[in-house]
């Protein structure tokens, strides 16, 4: 009997780098629901986050205008952000963009 009929060949996972890892962290705290609605979020460096890594999204987040950064004394860094106004086309009217911004990484 053939030992390889019954399985199934696996492709080589792509291996996501440490800066990948922090970005969509950080990213998918700052788009989460409750963050969102409450227009900000601390975020906490982990043991496994690399100072590189970690100097380079605060300074993402630092250099985008919509957000405020405030480092924190226990090394955390909270991100706040106000709710943007758009005008509507046309019509003189002011509305609220939707709360769900992806984060600028």
């Amino acid at each position: 009997m053939d030992e390889q009929k019954g399985c199934r060949a696996q492709s080589p996972r792509a291996e996501i780098t440490s800066m990948e890892r922090l970005s969509l962290r950080v990213s998918s705290m700052i788009n989460h629901p409750v963050a969102q609605t409450q227009r900000w979020v601390t975020i906490h460096r982990l043991e496994t986050d690399g100072d590189r890594e970690w100097e380079e999204v605060l300074g993402v987040i630092a250099d985008t205008d919509e957000l405020e950064l405030t480092l924190n004394d226990d090394d955390s860094v909270t991100v706040r952000w106000e709710q943007q106004e758009i005008e509507m086309a046309g019509k003189g009217k002011v509305a609220f963009e939707p709360e769900e911004q992806p984060a600028p990484f």
